[in-house]
């Protein structure tokens, strides 16, 4: 393990988190509010951050060490984001200060607040913003703006992007984040343009669209979206969480003119088919509880739209739908948006691999000596990644029992229990029952708010990175 490399990479990232935290702070001081829990936290941040960053070493680094620093990185970020929410005094515990943060970064969109609106603007801001940065991932942002980290940058990026297959835009690993992250400024550019045509104030637009193209769902508003009462809003805020929810590489395949192969996506396709089926047989089974079509049609594809791209935003309470809307919300929870996105959950890809690999076991009972391949996109999908696909699924439904085991410990209901666990396993956030889209986290125990923001870690980094740091072997010299 080179754990000199380690530290320096966990410096260059801490510097990137101080500087970060320079925005919210400016936003304090211009409505006039306390600055001292970003000055806090951002001066210990920037010291270490500093004095980690300056750590000779040499740039020998394999995929262990890449997986590690990974968990690490998030885990390191996650404690010091959580430090101006605890310096504030606006929170009860640390615990819930982290749960806060990890939700923000993860893109989960939980919370425990019950009155978000009685929090400091600056303080609401950091939260917002921790989502947006948190969406394409701490360190692609690092090596978008600090390139010079050091070690394999292409390891480094696959263990953090999302999905089964990774792939550059361009030759360079450095050069493929950059280009994301114009993309990613020019959409968030975007939203906020529309939010502000849409008749939000300055500030809403800006704090919202970070927690909307990152499909991340925090709202500075107690009722989230549906508090705006502009139906324009929500329907820019369906448009911006699809976008969020597609693979970025799809945005790059068409600006570079072959739109065709974007057209031909199988994972695009068959996310695009959820949600028009999901939305249909959600608003032909709502549709009695409205006065009108045309609000049951917006009110269904806005909420399949936010669970299904782990956004967490609301616009009703649909604890009150019928269970068949109920479990289609929950099954789409399990499902999440297409690989290279910035939602989480399973995604699209990995489903469709495990129902054509599966299929083949299948044809391969009745043809035995059938030679099939599993193909996406049009291209072989190697058996190595077919077995990681499947390890993946196999994690996360365990993990998925052993989370609404532990949260079941506090005594709620099966579907609190259970839909806590997967909200935030799948980074949706929000679940049924005490922590639907009007209730909230905070009514659980400090224990279960820790181990929470580690299942949303886990799932934001899709298993793997994190579970690799509790396993002995990983600090094993070599």
């Amino acid at each position: 393990m080179n754990y000199k490399l380690m530290l320096r990479m966990l410096g260059r990232t801490l510097q990137v988190e101080a500087l970060c935290l320079l925005l919210p702070l400016l936003v304090a001081l211009w409505y006039h509010e306390d600055p001292r829990p970003f000055l806090y936290t951002i001066v210990p941040v920037a010291l270490l951050g500093f004095a980690l960053a300056r750590i000779p070493s040499r740039d020998a680094f394999f995929s262990r060490e890449s997986f590690t620093v990974v968990g690490l990185i998030w885990l390191a970020f996650s404690l010091f984001g959580a430090l101006p929410f605890w310096f504030s005094g606006e929170f009860q515990s640390f615990a819930d200060c982290l749960f806060e943060i990890v939700s923000g970064f993860t893109t989960s969109g939980g919370t425990v607040l019950a009155d978000i609106e009685a929090l400091p603007r600056g303080i609401l801001f950091w939260r917002s913003f921790a989502s947006w940065i948190g969406g394409m991932g701490v360190l692609l942002f690092t090596l978008a703006f600090l390139p010079r980290v050091g070690g394999r940058t292409q390891v480094l990026v696959h263990a953090e992007v999302p999905g089964p297959i990774f792939s550059k835009l361009v030759p360079k690993t450095v050069q493929s984040s950059q280009i994301l992250y114009i993309m990613y400024f020019v959409l968030t550019g975007a939203e906020i343009l529309a939010f502000l045509l849409a008749g939000l104030p300055l500030y809403d637009a800006v704090v919202t669209t970070f927690a909307c193209v990152c499909t991340g769902g925090f709202s500075v508003m107690n009722l989230s979206i549906g508090a705006y009462s502009l139906p324009a809003c929500e329907v820019i805020a369906i448009v911006f969480m699809l976008l969020g929810s597609l693979n970025f590489a799809l945005f790059f395949l068409a600006l570079t003119g072959r739109a065709k192969q974007v057209i031909k996506s199988d994972e695009l396709q068959f996310f695009l088919l959820i949600v028009a089926g999901a939305s249909l047989l959600i608003f032909w089974n709502i549709l009695p509880l409205y006065d009108t079509a045309g609000h049951a049609l917006r009110d269904a594809v806005f909420q399949v739209t936010s669970v299904i791209s782990t956004s967490g935003f609301s616009t009703t309470d649909y604890n009150l739908w019928p269970p068949f809307a109920q479990t289609i919300l929950v099954l789409l929870m399990f499902v999440g948006g297409c690989s290279g996105s910035t939602a989480g959950s399973i995604k699209c890809g990995r489903i469709l691999l495990l129902l054509r690999s599966s299929t083949r076991s299948l044809l391969r009972l009745s043809h035995p000596r059938a030679v099939r391949v599993v193909k996406l996109d049009g291209k072989v999908v190697d058996e190595e990644t077919l077995r990681t696909v499947s390890s993946f699924f196999l994690c996360f439904f365990a993990l998925l029992g052993v989370g609404c085991l532990v949260v079941s410990l506090d005594g709620y209901s099966l579907t609190t229990s259970f839909t806590a666990a997967l909200g935030c396993l799948s980074n949706v956030g929000p679940g049924l029952d005490l922590v639907g889209p009007m209730g909230n986290f905070g009514l659980l125990s400090g224990f279960n708010k820790v181990f929470l923001s580690l299942l949303m870690l886990i799932g934001r980094l899709e298993i793997f990175p994190i579970l690799l740091l509790f396993l002995p072997s990983t600090w094993r010299r070599s």
